[in-house]
C-alpha cells in the first residue's frame, strides 16, 4: 500500500477538486494530476482521478441541474469528444515523461493565463461555432491526458460573461459528458486498474464531503486570499513538472 506522505498528497489533491466541482475554486481542480505526479506515474493518477470525478459530476450536476447554457455544450461537446478520440489515439505513442511535460506546461500557461490579459481582450466577441468546437476539442483532448481540460474550456466559456450559477452548470454538465466519454478509452488502456480503482474507492469520502461543503461555502466565503496560495502552489507544481518532463524526455533522467 502507498504510504502516509502520498495518501497525504492525494486526499489534497482530490479535496482540491472536488471544491472546483462546487464552482468554489473554479479550475483549480486541474492541480489534481499535477499533485498526484509527485507521488505516482501521471497515468496512473488520471486513471484513478477518473472514477472520482464521475462522482463528484453527479453531485455537481444534481446541484445544478437547472442552470447550464445549452447553446455553449451544443458548440463545444462535439469537438471534445473528437478531442477524446485524438487523446485515445495518441496515448499509446506518448511516454510518461512527456505526459509529464505537456501537464506541466499547460499547468503553466494556466498561471500565465490568470495574470494575463488575454481573458479580457476576448471579451465581448460573438460566440464563434469553429471558436468554441477548437477550444471542445483542446479541452477534451488535455482532459483526456491528464484531467487538464479546464483551461481550455474557460478561454471560451469565460468571456460569455454567464452568471456565476449558469456558469457552474455548464461547467458541470460539459465535464460530466467529456469524463463519461473517457470510460471506455480509459478500461482499454488499463487505466482503471484494481489499485487505482481501490484508491479511487478509499478516497470516494473525500470526494462527496469536498464537493458538498464547496456548494455550502461558494456563496458564504471570500475565496481571494485561497486563490493566491492556490495559484502559487499550481505554479511551483508546473515547474517542478517541466523540470522532470524535459529530465525524462530529452535527457533521459528521471521521470519524477
Amino acid at each position: 500500500m502507498p504510504d502516509l506522505y502520498f495518501w497525504i498528497i492525494a486526499t489534497l489533491a482530490v479535496f482540491i477538486v472536488a471544491l472546483s466541482k462546487s464552482g468554489l475554486v473554479g479550475s483549480l481542480g486541474m492541480v489534481a494530476v499535477p499533485m498526484l505526479a509527485l507521488v505516482m506515474p501521471p497515468r496512473d493518477a488520471a486513471g484513478m482521478m477518473l472514477p472520482l470525478l464521475l462522482v463528484m459530476d453527479v453531485i455537481a450536476i444534481w446541484t445544478y441541474r437547472k442552470d447550464a447554457d445549452w447553446h455553449i455544450l451544443k458548440i463545444m461537446l462535439p469537438g471534445a469528444f473528437v478531442g477524446t478520440l485524438l487523446g485515445w489515439a495518441l496515448w499509446s505513442v506518448v511516454s510518461d515523461a512527456m505526459v509529464l511535460l505537456f501537464v506541466g506546461v499547460i499547468t503553466l500557461l494556466f498561471v500565465l493565463d490568470s495574470l494575463l490579459p488575454l481573458r479580457q481582450q476576448l471579451e465581448g466577441l460573438p460566440p464563434s461555432k469553429p471558436w468554441g468546437g477548437f477550444w471542445g476539442g483542446f479541452a477534451g483532448f488535455t482532459s483526456f491526458v491528464s484531467h487538464t481540460g479546464g483551461p481550455p474550456f474557460q478561454i471560451y466559456v469565460l468571456p460569455r460573461r454567464l452568471p456565476p450559477v449558469i456558469y457552474s452548470g455548464t461547467t458541470a454538465f460539459f465535464f460530466a459528458a467529456v469524463n463519461t466519454a473517457k470510460l471506455i478509452p480509459y478500461l482499454f488502456l488499463g487505466q482503471l486498474s484494481v489499485t487505482n480503482l481501490t484508491i479511487g474507492l478509499i478516497l470516494t469520502p473525500v470526494a462527496i464531503i469536498g464537493v458538498l461543503l464547496g456548494v455550502f461555502l461558494v456563496r458564504r466565503i471570500s475565496v481571494k486570499l485561497f486563490y493566491q496560495l492556490a495559484y502559487w502552489l499550481v505554479f511551483v507544481l508546473a515547474i517542478k513538472l517541466i523540470h522532470d518532463g524535459l529530465m525524462g524526455t530529452f535527457f533521459n533522467g528521471p521521470v519524477a
